[in-house]
């Protein structure tokens, strides 16, 4: 057999041993090491490269591996990799001559002679092979043998990809139905997207998933998150300019090549991360998240296919939220109707049965008048007939308020239908306690006034409380009971509210107490409490989660200036 028929049936079993891997670490590695056994070359490497040019992986074959360790991995476009072509091949002869070389880098080993290639996919350069070091210099036989394998090696990385790309729609399914049972499974808002953001983290091979949602006032900010630096993100407000609000305006999710060599970047955070996928979560044309992943710096970046796939889930997402919505709908209808069958229940049954007690009084007021024996009970049966009236008008102002519930909805009113929303999740209606300058001044049916001087609750807590802190006190009482209905196991909870003085030497606290299990920040939500936090923080307060004076039970204690 001839060299040239030896050498034909080498270059076939390469490519042979090329196609039949799936794996496309297993086939960059069979090419360097098939390219340097074809042309007796000491050094081979295969330098992939990403959408901007740059070296995204780099393999090669004949350098010792504690040489390797030493070498910094070589930059795209720059030295004799410059000067390989997108279509044919290039030979120098002696590389430290040529006009291209830079010099070596430190720990390189020096090398003679050189011979590049491009490995096209589809019509684009997917990578550079070069090969290196022959006795006696490469020729153009070298050439073409080294490009009948490159072109054997890109359809081994289809085959590789196809493969790796039917994998990943597997996980992604597997992810999705996890998430449909979940959401079927009737798990509330919070618990559904932390297991979504863990699950697609997971599943996309990602550092950190983010899931940024509405927050205070206009505001949207990182509520949920998971992965590495996701404690230093919860929090962290997102700008109306910045991608995430851009790809949830523009409805169409993004990829980004580095979020590090972002020229602004206007989440500090984000600056440790490099490639990352933006996907929004919109219903009905109406935006309601965005699903963000992020791989750190030098990863490799997120495919069109992972893309597709991410606003999938980011659709999953959006449904949760609307299951959350539609629950938190419900229970506020069920309160409502509630409302109307005790104004009914009152109207209908009170205030007559007042109406028939009022008319016989009235008969036996007039019958002791005109009775001298028995006219001294006349006084006392007008002091009755008159609070009969006064019950009577205050019922029908009940009536009224029960009926219109928004007509005027303050702090006191959010409160307590905060208090009566958590009875579904609670089993039972939690304590509200209302108090203004240490005076209580009522809260939860259970409360009565302590004093008939108290000012009106509704006027006093109002005038003191402005809109913006009025928002926070109302978020950190639902996200204080709704933590009691999740973790605690409690059979009571007892929320007080104090507001102390006005203006900026004033204070508002939230104190949310229960008798459960005590406090286990593994079940906790970590968002949801550090989001307290930053609502304190942003006023100048504090806040704080630990044990009741009992030493069981958990003690959730919140308070800002008013000023």
């Amino acid at each position: 057999m001839s060299t040239t028929s030896e050498r034909r049936a080498e270059l076939l079993g390469a490519a042979l041993g090329l196609t039949s891997t799936l794996d496309l670490d297993t086939v960059l590695e069979g090419l360097v090491d098939s390219g340097a056994s074809l042309t007796g070359a000491a050094y081979a490497a295969i330098a992939v490269l990403d959408n901007r040019g740059a070296i995204s992986t780099f393999v090669q074959h004949g350098i010792a591996p504690q040489t390797e360790a030493l070498l910094e991995r070589p930059h795209g476009g720059t030295g004799l990799l410059s000067a390989i072509p997108t279509d044919g091949y290039v030979i120098v002869d002696s590389i430290e001559d040529d006009p291209a070389f830079g010099g070596w880098p430190e720990h390189h080993p020096r090398m003679t002679n050189f011979l590049g290639v491009p490995v096209r996919v589809r019509e684009q350069v997917f990578g550079q092979l070069y090969l290196a070091d022959k006795s006696g210099g490469f020729t153009a036989d070298d050439a073409h043998v080294i490009e009948q394998l490159a072109t054997a090696a890109a359809v081994a990385v289809i085959n590789a990809r196809r493969y790796s790309d039917a994998r990943n729609r597997e996980r992604w399914v597997a992810v999705s139905q996890a998430i449909t049972t979940k959401l079927l499974s009737g798990a509330d808002e919070e618990e559904a997207l932390a297991m979504i953001a863990a699950e697609v983290r997971e599943v996309a091979d990602a550092d950190a998933a983010l899931i940024v949602l509405p927050s205070v006032g206009d505001t949207w900010a990182c509520e949920i998150a998971d992965g590495a630096g996701s404690e230093d993100i919860i929090g962290a407000v997102f700008p109306p300019e910045g991608r995430a609000l851009t790809v949830l305006a523009n409805g169409v999710g993004m990829i980004v090549d580095s979020m590090s060599r972002a020229r602004s970047l206007r989440v500090p955070q984000l600056g440790r991360y490099g490639p990352a996928l933006y996907a929004p979560m919109i219903s009905q044309g109406t935006g309601l998240g965005v699903l963000i992943l992020l791989r750190f710096q030098g990863a490799t970046e997120f495919t069109e296919a992972e893309l597709g796939m991410g606003e999938a889930v980011a659709a999953q997402a959006t449904l949760a939220l609307e299951l959350a919505a539609a629950r938190h709908a419900q229970d506020v209808t069920s309160l409502l109707e509630e409302r109307q069958r005790i104004s009914r229940d009152l109207h209908d049954l009170a205030i007559q049965q007042l109406f028939a007690t009022g008319m016989q009084l009235e008969t036996a007021r007039v019958a002791a008048t005109a009775e001298p024996r028995t006219s001294w009970l006349a006084p006392t049966l007008e002091e009755a007939l008159t609070s009969v009236d006064e019950s009577v008008r205050q019922i029908r102002s009940i009536v009224h308020s029960l009926r219109e519930p928004d007509t005027a909805v303050g702090l006191v009113e959010r409160l307590r239908r905060e208090a009566s929303l958590a009875r579904t999740g609670l089993g039972f209606a939690p304590s509200l306690l209302i108090a203004i300058d240490g005076v209580d001044v009522g809260g939860g049916d259970s409360v009565e006034v302590e004093s008939s001087s108290a000012p009106s609750p509704h006027e006093t807590v109002d005038a003191r409380v402005d809109d913006d802190i009025a928002d926070d006190v109302v978020a950190v009482v639902r996200e204080g009971l709704a933590n009691a209905a999740r973790h605690a196991r409690a059979s009571s909870v007892q929320v007080r509210v104090d507001v102390r003085g006005a203006g900026p030497l004033g204070q508002v606290a939230v104190a949310v107490a229960d008798d459960g299990a005590g406090v286990d920040r593994r079940s906790a939500r970590r968002s949801g409490l550090d989001n307290l936090a930053v609502r304190a923080r942003r006023h100048g307060g504090t806040f704080s989660l630990g044990t009741t004076a009992t030493g069981s039970g958990t003690l959730l204690s919140w308070q800002v200036p008013l000023g």
